[in-house]
């Protein structure tokens, strides 16, 4: 999937980014995450009984947007568990200052395969 240099630059720096999974009965569940751009791919951590963590285990399709309506990117992207890339990690500490081997709750990482733009 290519973006432009303006979307490329949203997606490494932009702060949050939400994400919708659907409940066991069709329901949608959004949130705001942080995110790491890698690769072509999104990571987020997530705490491995949270809500989103179960949908996405349960149902691995998702919809992702940048916060910033008039400039709407939206993607849809398919999750799956993987062991982190120590290139996630630096970026993950760049960007929030966070080191994600040390957090007792967000111990689950997720790489969002990207399938699609929505919009943007």
């Amino acid at each position: 999937m290519q973006f432009d240099a303006a979307q490329l630059e949203r997606l490494e720096h932009e702060r949050n980014i939400w994400l919708a999974t659907a409940r066991p009965d069709g329901r949608a569940h959004l949130v705001p995450v942080w995110f790491v751009y890698w690769q072509a791919a999104i990571y987020i951590c997530v705490e491995p009984h949270s809500v989103k963590a179960r949908n996405l285990a349960r149902d691995p399709r998702t919809t992702l947007a940048l916060e910033d309506g008039d400039r709407a990117l939206v993607l849809a992207g398919k999750a799956a568990p993987v062991t982190v890339p120590p290139e996630v990690a630096a970026r993950f500490k760049a960007k929030y200052n966070w080191e994600l081997g040390t957090d007792a709750q967000y111990t689950s990482v997720l790489c969002i395969t990207l399938l699609q733009r929505v919009m943007g």
